[in-house]
């Protein structure tokens, strides 16, 4: 189990792969000519000019022309090494032309067969049937939707008469505009009227105790009692009914009669 699923899968290597193998293998080896003679140019120019100091000038002049030779071997390198590029790029493009071009002759196929699997006599009658299906599901829900019995077919005449004189009884919407409601100012709510028996009721008592001696006028009873003590100065002999004059002692008896007459004062401003 451990070689199968764990061994590589090998890639087949075609011959437009060796190609560019090829072709990139052989401009590395101009670009490794180049280095070379690069290096033998700067060489033979420093020796030429060691020459040309030595008073050797015809030597200088033959490695002057060797090195001149040498620039235009340079040249034609560089010219090789772009055309090799330009074949490596044209052979990379094509191969995905080639991979674009398989991809849709398969892709054709798969459609080929699909098309023969679903022909177009094949989609009219599923079509069809598909339509007599419908039909037919229809006329059953019609069927099934229409089975009243009497009884439910006189309830729902009785229902729809209902209906019926129920709209005939309504009266018509008035169409004329409806009189202007004058503004009111708002009444007092009973909260309010609450608070201002409540500020009244606080306010009343410091100015009741003032107010209730003039209201007693029976006090003032006792005094009215003067007649009968005018009679002894009528009659200064007779000395032994003087007890009338003694009355007005009993005054305080009648007293009472203005604390009751402020305690309902009081009571009447609670």
């Amino acid at each position: 189990m451990g070689n199968i699923f764990g061994k590589k899968k090998q890639t087949r290597v075609t011959e437009q792969d060796k190609a560019i193998l090829q072709l990139k293998q052989q401009r590395d080896k101009l670009r490794q000519y180049q280095k070379k003679i690069n290096i033998q140019l700067s060489k033979e120019r420093v020796l030429a000019k060691q020459l040309l100091k030595d008073g050797k000038k015809e030597k200088a002049l033959l490695l002057l022309k060797k090195k001149r030779y040498q620039d235009k071997l340079l040249d034609k390198t560089e010219t090789q090494i772009s055309n090799l590029e330009r074949l490596v790029q044209d052979l990379e493009f094509a191969q995905i032309e080639k991979k674009v071009i398989d991809g849709l002759k398969v892709g054709n196929e798969c459609l080929k067969k699909m098309h023969e699997a679903m022909s177009i006599e094949e989609v009219e009658r599923i079509m069809d049937e598909t339509q007599d299906a419908i039909e037919y599901q229809r006329q059953i829900d019609d069927m099934l939707a229409g089975s009243l019995s009497q009884e439910d077919e006189d309830a729902v005449l009785a229902e729809l008469d209902a209906i019926t004189q129920g709209d005939v009884d309504l009266p018509d919407v008035p169409a004329d505009e409806l009189p202007d409601v004058p503004e009111q100012k708002p009444e007092r709510t009973f909260q309010e009227e609450s608070r201002a028996a409540g500020c009244m009721r606080t306010s009343a008592p410091p100015s009741a105790p003032p107010s209730a001696p003039p209201s007693a006028a029976p006090p003032s009873a006792p005094p009215s009692a003067a007649p009968p003590s005018a009679a002894p100065s009528a009659a200064p002999s007779a000395a032994p009914p003087s007890a009338p004059p003694s009355a007005p002692p009993s005054a305080p008896p009648s007293a009472p009669p203005p604390p009751r007459l402020l305690q309902t004062t009081h009571e009447g401003l609670k």
